[in-house]
Order: structure tokens, then C-alpha cells, then sequence
């Protein structure tokens, strides 16, 4: 009896131990086929993506300062005011509606020399208009206000804006994912590997600068916009 009973006890303990090495040997390929999907998931490139569009500006603001000086305050006020008349009248004849032209702010000082009073009067008028090719126009005949006696100080200067970013930045984008994707292929053509799906993405500030390399940024009309996407592809 004492041996059959030992037999069995033999005959469990070997079953037992050899459906712990079963499990081991599954458990160790699971697990190690799993950390092979997971160094796989792992497997991504980083590239960015450039996308660039030519537009013009649609808002255009001319500032232009200008002022008088002189020993009597009210001969100053009335030539300041008739500089002030020949700029209305001068965008007038342009074809400029008159609320588009409105005073920027003005300024008095005075000081003594020698004992005479001195007064200066600076004012600024602004000028605000989506007609940027009659604003151009106006721009390239600023002389004829010099020659009617209004001198444009330091700090008059047209500045052209493209306001309607948001409107373009959806098709920027997916434009600039497009080029990431073709040059993650080529990375992944010559790794002798396939482009899978998005693992990240990082959208760049959009810039807006002259176009074609124009001197300035503002003072033209004509506009690049720039915008660069970092994306992180996985690679299957």
C-alpha cells in the first residue's frame, strides 16, 4: 500500500512539474513576442513637413505724422488744421471714402528760446482701407502733399496685413503632412521598410513675410506664408 501510494504521489508531482514547464514555456513566448510587438510599435521616424503660399494683403494702414511749429498758438492750430484739410482733400481725389481717413492722435509742446515761446504741434492721421491697389497708388503720390507744404515726419509709413490666415491654414496643414508622408517614404524606401499611420504631430508657427525676398516685411502688399509641421510616422 505504502508503495502504491508513493507511486502516485511520483506520478502527480512529474504532472505537476510538467505542467509548470508548459506554462513557463508559454509564458515565455508570449512574453517575448510581446516585447517584439512592442519594439515594433516603437519603430517610428521624425520628419517635417513644409508647406508655402503666395497671397496679398487684404488690409492696408497708412500712418502719416506731420506737424507745424511756431512762436503764435493759434497760428500754429490754423496751419496744422489747413495741412490737416489738404491730406482729406488729397485721398478725396483719390477716390477714398472719408470715414477711411481719421486723426491718430495729436500732440503740443512748447519751450522757451531766448525768451521766445515756441510751439509745436504734431498730429497723426490714419488711413485704413482694403483697397490696396488705390492705396498703392496713394503711396507712390505722397510727394504731391510735400509739394503743397505738408512735411511727412519720421514715423509715416504704409504697413500692408494678410488677415485672412485662418481661412488657409486647414489646407496649409494637411499640405505640410502631405510632404512630411513623402519624406518619411523615402526614408523608410531606402531602410527597406513601409510608412504606417500618425504617432504624433506637431503643428510650427504660421510666418508671414515679404514675398520673393522684397527689402522689408511690411511696406509690400505681396506675402508668403510659411508654416512647418513636425510629424512622427511608425514604420511597419
Amino acid at each position: 500500500m505504502e508503495e502504491r501510494v508513493a507511486t502516485n504521489r511520483s506520478i502527480w508531482l512529474l504532472a505537476a512539474a510538467l505542467v509548470l514547464a508548459i506554462g513557463m514555456i508559454v509564458g515565455g513566448y508570449l512574453l517575448g513576442n510581446g516585447l517584439v510587438r512592442a519594439r515594433l510599435a516603437d519603430r517610428s521616424v521624425t520628419v517635417r513637413g513644409l508647406a508655402e503660399r503666395d497671397v496679398n494683403a487684404d488690409l492696408a494702414v497708412w500712418t502719416l505724422n506731420y506737424q507745424k511749429v511756431g512762436t503764435d498758438t493759434n497760428t500754429v492750430r490754423t496751419e496744422i488744421a489747413a495741412d490737416t484739410a489738404r491730406i482729406r482733400a488729397f485721398f478725396a481725389s483719390l477716390g477714398f471714402p472719408a470715414d477711411a481717413l481719421a486723426p491718430a492722435g495729436t500732440g503740443v509742446s512748447q519751450y522757451s528760446n531766448n525768451g521766445v515761446m515756441t510751439v509745436t504741434i504734431n498730429q497723426r492721421m490714419q488711413l485704413r482701407t482694403t483697397d490696396i491697389k488705390r492705396a498703392q497708388a496713394a503711396v507712390a503720390r505722397q510727394f504731391d502733399l510735400v509739394s503743397q507744404g505738408v512735411l511727412l515726419q519720421e514715423g509715416s509709413g504704409i504697413s500692408y496685413s494678410f488677415t485672412k490666415l485662418n481661412d488657409i491654414k486647414p489646407p496649409m496643414v494637411a499640405a505640410a503632412t502631405r510632404d512630411a508622408r513623402a519624406a518619411a517614404e523615402q526614408f523608410a524606401k531606402d531602410s527597406d521598410t513601409a510608412v504606417g499611420g500618425i504617432k504624433s504631430a506637431t503643428q510650427g508657427y504660421f510666418s508671414i513675410e515679404a514675398r520673393d525676398g522684397a527689402d522689408g516685411g511690411n511696406d509690400t502688399p505681396f506675402k508668403k506664408v510659411r508654416v512647418v509641421t513636425t510629424v512622427d510616422f511608425y514604420l511597419k
